[in-house]
C-alpha cells in the first residue's frame, strides 16, 4: 500500500493539474469506487458537477480536495484513499481509457492549452483501481477547519512531515502505551503516513527492533527515531517514492525509484550495509519485518 511519501507524491500532481479547476461532469464506470459515498454514484457525480477544487491536502495516506464555488468556503471535500492498487491521473481528453478506470472527472476547460500557464487545459482526471480496494468518497469538512478536514478522517494524526506534528506528545504516548516500536509507528492514531516499508529503514537506521516496548525509549532515542522516519520519507520523496511494480506512480504515470535505496526492507539475505551481517525476514501482523539481527537486537524477555 502506498505510504505518505508515494501519496505526497500525487498530491502535488494534484495540486499542479486539479487544483482551481471546475468540474464539467463525473462519470463512475464501477460502483465499489463510489462505495463509500452511501448515497451512490449518481449523488457523488451531481454534487461534484460544476464546482471549483480547493487545493489539494493530505493527512497520513488520504488524499482530498475541498468543494466549492469560486470565493466559496468550502463545506465539503473529495477524499481519496488509494487502497492497494488505487491511480489518480492527469490524461489528455479522449486518450484511450485504461483497462481499470473507474472514475473519469471531466473539467469546464477542455480546450487545449494555448501557453504554460494552462498547460492543464484538455486534461481530465482519472482514477484507476485494478483491486477496487480504494476509492472516491464526499464528506463534510471539519467546522472552521483552514484545510477543509473531512471530518471522517479527522482522528488520523498529523504525519511527521507536518510542521503542526507534537514530537513531545508523540513520545509521551509511546511511554504511556503498552505496544511495541513498530506498531506504534504503523498506528495512524499516534502517528500517519509511516507504512511498513519506510517503518524497516527507519527502525534500521535508529539500530531498534521491532519489538522493542515502547515505554523503554527514552526522549532522545524517541528523538533520533523521528529524525530517522522524516530523513527516509524525504529522501523518498526526492526520487518519487517507492515502486515496486507499475501501480505505484505519480499523477503522469511515473514510477519512483526509492527501492534502489533501501536499507533493510525487501533485502532478506543480502548483507546489511552497515555491519555485513545478512538481513532478515520475519513474518509480523499479516505482514514481514525485515531487520539485521547483529544492529537491531531483539529486547530481552521481561
Amino acid at each position: 500500500m502506498p505510504e505518505l511519501p508515494e501519496v505526497e507524491v500525487v498530491r502535488r500532481g494534484l495540486e499542479r493539474w486539479v487544483s482551481g479547476r471546475t468540474v464539467a461532469g463525473v462519470e463512475v464506470l464501477h460502483p465499489r469506487a463510489v462505495r463509500r459515498h452511501p448515497a451512490g454514484a449518481r449523488d457523488f457525480a451531481d454534487r461534484l458537477t460544476g464546482h471549483r477544487l480547493g487545493p489539494a491536502r493530505r493527512r497520513g495516506k488520504y488524499l482530498w480536495l475541498p468543494v466549492g464555488h469560486s470565493g466559496d468556503t468550502p463545506g465539503q471535500a473529495v477524499l481519496a484513499h488509494l487502497g492497494m492498487s488505487g491511480q489518480l491521473l492527469v490524461q489528455p481528453h479522449g486518450a484511450p481509457d485504461e483497462k481499470h478506470l473507474r472514475v473519469r472527472v471531466r473539467f469546464t476547460d477542455t480546450e487545449a492549452p494555448v501557453s504554460a500557464a494552462d498547460e492543464a487545459a484538455g486534461t481530465e482526471l482519472r482514477f484507476v483501481d485494478q483491486r477496487t480496494f480504494g476509492g472516491l468518497s464526499l464528506h463534510d469538512c471539519v467546522p472552521d477547519d483552514p484545510e477543509g478536514l473531512p471530518g471522517v478522517i479527522a482522528h488520523i494524526a498529523r504525519d511527521p512531515l507536518d510542521p503542526a506534528f507534537d514530537d513531545a506528545a508523540f513520545h509521551s504516548a509511546l511511554r504511556h502505551r503498552r505496544t511495541t516500536v513498530k506498531r506504534a509507528l504503523l498506528d495512524q492514531s499516534l502517528i500517519s503516513g509511516v507504512g511498513n516499508i519506510y517503518a524497516d529503514e527507519a527502525l534500521w537506521r535508529t539500530r531498534l527492533h521491532y519489538e522493542r516496548p515502547t515505554a523503554t525509549l527514552t526522549r532522545p532515542r524517541t528523538a533520533e527515531l523521528l529524525t530517522h522516519v522524516r530523513e527516509v520519507m524525504r529522501e523518498a520523496l526526492a526520487v518519487g517514492g517507492t515502486s515496486f511494480d507499475s501501480l505505484y506512480v505519480d499523477v503522469n504515470g511515473e514510477s519512483g525509484y526509492f527501492d534502489r535505496s533501501l536499507d533493510a526492507y525487501g533485502r532478506e539475505d543480502e548483507p546489511c550495509r552497515r555491519c555485513g551481517t545478512a538481513i532478515r525476514r520475519r513474518p509480523w501482523m499479516n505482514r514481514s519485518s525485515y531487520f539485521c539481527p547483529r544492529c537491531q537486537r531483539p529486547p530481552r524477555p521481561a
